[in-house]
C-alpha cells in the first residue's frame, strides 16, 4: 500500500531504503481514488522509531493511504523534540470535526499506574469515545488495548508476578474471522508488558470475541463483533531488535529484567535474535485494512 506521509518524516527515508512503497504529494494528488485516512495516536515514548514501525506495516497493498498523527494536549513528550511533533503532529482539537477510516492507538509505558491516575487519562477518554462515532476501525496495541477494554467494556488489568517478556507462541481460536484469515494454526508473537487484563470478564462479554491466545501470554487478539475495536496486547509492530534494546535498557537502569523469553537463539544474548512474527504482523495489518477499514468504511462521510 502507498502510504502519504509528510516529506521531511524521519521515518520516510528508512522506509524508501527497505522499499517500502512511499508516495509523494504530487503523485498521490494525481491519482483518482479515494484514499484510506489513517489516523495514529503515538503514545509511545521514542515516537520516531514506533512512526517507522507501524508505517513499514501500513505499505503493502494497492490502496493509497494518507497517514495522520495525533498528539495529546494534557501530556508532554520527555523523549521526542517539541519540533518534530510540531512539524508532525496534530493535536485533538485539529481533527475533533473531522473524520477517519482508520485509527490506531499504540502502547505507553504507564500500565503499572491505575488508570485514572495517568495524566492524560481524561483526554485518552474523550478520544476513545470520539472515535466510535468518527473512526470506522480502530486498532489498540498493547497498554491502548487495555485502556480500549477498560474504557468501553469495564474490564481492568492486574499486575503480573513477573514481567511478560519474550516471544509466546498463539493459537488462532476463530480462524474464520477476517483479521487472522491466512494466519497459521500457531504462530508467534513479542509481549512486553507487567500486567494482564481480567480474561473471565472479557470472555463474558457478548460484544467481545477472543481471535487469539497463548497458554503462557493469555489473550493477543480480541475484537468487537462489528470490527469497530480491535485490541492486540502484543507489539506485533516490533522490529527484530526492540526486545533486546529494551532488556538492555532495563538493566541498565537497574531494573532486574529477565532474559526475554524464546527471543535470542539458545538464550545467549551475544546472538542475533530472529524476526520470527514479521509475516504475520503484515498480514494482520493488511488484513485490518482491507476487511475492517476498506470495505467497511463509507466512500463519502456524510
Amino acid at each position: 500500500m502507498p502510504i502519504r506521509i509528510p516529506e521531511q518524516l524521519p521515518a520516510k527515508e528508512i522506509l524508501e531504503q527497505e522499499n517500502i512503497f512511499v508516495m509523494d504529494e504530487d503523485r498521490a494528488t494525481k491519482q483518482e481514488i479515494r484514499p484510506l485516512n489513517i489516523l495514529i495516536l503515538n503514545l509511545m515514548p521514542e515516537k520516531e522509531k514506533t512512526e517507522a514501525q507501524l508505517l513499514r506495516f501500513l505499505g503493502n497493498t494497492p490502496i493509497q493511504v494518507n497517514i495522520s498523527f495525533l498528539r495529546l494536549s494534557t501530556h508532554e513528550s520527555k523523549n521526542t523534540s517539541k519540533f518534530h511533533l510540531d512539524q508532525f503532529y496534530k493535536s485533538f482539537d485539529d481533527i475533533r470535526t473531522k473524520r477517519f477510516d482508520g485509527m490506531i492507538i499504540t502502547g505507553a509505558p504507564v500500565e503499572k499506574l491505575e488508570f485514572s491516575d495517568v495524566n492524560y487519562w481524561e483526554e485518552l477518554q474523550s478520544i476513545m469515545e470520539w472515535s466510535t462515532k468518527n473512526v470506522t476501525s480502530t486498532l489498540h496495541i498493547c497498554w491502548g488495548a487495555q485502556a480500549a477494554l477498560y474504557h468501553h467494556y469495564g474490564i481492568g488489568k492486574y499486575e503480573l508476578p513477573a514481567k511478560c517478556f519474550g516471544i509466546y507462541r498463539h493459537e488462532v481460536l476463530e480462524p474464520k474471522e477476517n483479521l487472522v484469515r491466512g494466519f497459521d494454526d500457531y504462530f508467534m508473537a513479542p509481549h512486553s508488558r507487567y500486567t494482564d487484563i481480567d480474561y473471565q470478564k472479557l470472555i463474558r462479554i457478548p460484544d467481545l470475541k477472543v481471535l487469539a491466545q497463548s497458554d503462557q501470554a493469555g489473550v493477543l487478539i480480541a475484537a468487537s463483533s462489528d470490527g469497530k475495536r480491535i485490541m492486540v496486547t502484543g507489539h506485533f509492530e516490533y522490529d527484530a531488535e526492540t526486545l533486546g534494546e529494551e532488556y538492555k535498557r532495563d538493566r541498565e537502569r537497574g531494573i532486574d529484567t529477565q532474559l526475554p523469553e524464546n527471543y535470542y537463539p539458545d538464550d545467549d544474548p551475544s546472538n542475533v535474535p530472529l524476526h520470527r512474527w514479521k509475516s504475520h504482523c503484515s498480514l494482520m495489518f493488511s488484513n485490518w485494512l482491507n476487511y475492517y477499514v476498506y470495505q467497511s468504511t463509507p466512500y463519502e462521510w456524510d
